[in-house]
């Protein structure tokens, strides 16, 4: 059984990330961190902690959480594993490469283990593209092509606002689940760049994000994310010499094959109704089995590499 300390009560953490603790048959949600007490009153069996010191003296949390704005995550992180935690952060790792490689770098000291909640790499139907890349399906991969557009987020997410508190606008939130797809089916990304801009919300962060990543044997891809579309999408394709893979839409349960010979193939492959909870499952059977954690610390600094990239060719 691993007992956990959730840091933060926001919106995802009560729509998803609480409820995928509670439901993980070997968890135990024992302890939640919140400057705001009366949020946990819909969990009246967790102990209430406002100062993260009093929290990580108890010696009877075994994980971590970290569920609070980007700002915050090396800082928490990084003190939670110097007092013997594993840990889960929340995407994207940090506000900064540097920032991310100091927390990599206390994982490795503390011996504990550091993973990301990039739960996307859990899906079943980019689980398969992969095993499709691997076995030459569409032969030679040569582009990735990746959109999410959409507007605003919701006044419950208001801090995404604040480059302080989240780092950058679209790119941060919405693009680094992208671009850890792309990094999961292509490895170490060689080199990259983009282009930020408001094109229409005059915000402290972007409302536009385009970025072009080079991967090993040539293959490019493109990740556009944007706050300003009145129209959703949620495009994910993988193209090679023989054929393409078609995701769209990422969030949805369809994988479309299509081949040069004129062959398509569809399979329908939903994830699970809590996107957290596989990630929690999988963190989980980590710690107490040693098995591999979907995301370590080791391959999400990636992504904030190429967002580091982005941000420096502006």
């Amino acid at each position: 059984m691993l007992n956990w300390l959730v840091i933060g009560i926001g919106d995802i953490t009560r729509k998803r990330v609480l409820p995928a603790i509670l439901a993980e048959p070997r968890s135990c949600l024992y302890a939640l961190l919140t400057r705001g007490p009366h949020k946990a009153k819909s969990y009246p069996g967790a102990i209430v902690y406002t100062d993260l010191s009093d929290a990580l003296r108890d010696p009877a949390i075994d994980a971590v959480y970290v569920a609070s704005p980007v700002a915050l995550h090396a800082e928490q992180t990084i003190a939670s594993l110097r007092a013997g935690k594993q840990v889960l952060c929340e995407k994207p790792v940090a506000l900064n490469y540097a920032q991310a490689e100091t927390m990599a770098a206390a994982a490795r000291e503390s011996g504990r283990l550091l993973g990301i909640a990039y739960y996307r790499r859990l899906y079943p139907k980019l689980m398969r593209a992969k095993q499709l890349i691997a076995q030459d399906a569409i032969g030679q991969p040569v582009l990735v092509e990746a959109n999410y557009h959409g507007w605003l987020e919701s006044p419950d997410r208001g801090w995404l606002k604040d480059p302080a508190l989240a780092g950058g606008g679209p790119l941060y939130d919405v693009g680094s689940h992208r671009i850890d797809a792309c990094n999961y089916l292509f490895g170490k990304p060689m080199r990259a760049t983009g282009l930020l801009s408001n094109a229409l919300h005059q915000l402290a962060v972007e409302d536009s994000a385009t970025t072009l990543i080079k991967y090993t044997a040539g293959v490019h891809a493109v990740v556009d994310v944007r706050w300003n579309s009145r129209i959703q999408r949620d495009q994910f394709r993988i193209i090679g010499v023989e054929g393409e893979i078609s995701l769209d839409q990422l969030n949805g349960p369809t994988l479309k094959l299509t081949l040069s010979s004129g062959d398509v193939c569809e399979e329908t492959l939903p994830a699970n109704a809590n996107v957290h909870y596989p990630a929690v499952k999988n963190f989980v059977a980590a710690v107490l089995d040693g098995s591999p954690v979907a995301c370590p610390i080791e391959d999400a600094i990636w992504t904030d590499w190429v967002t580091q990239q982005v941000k420096d060719a502006q």
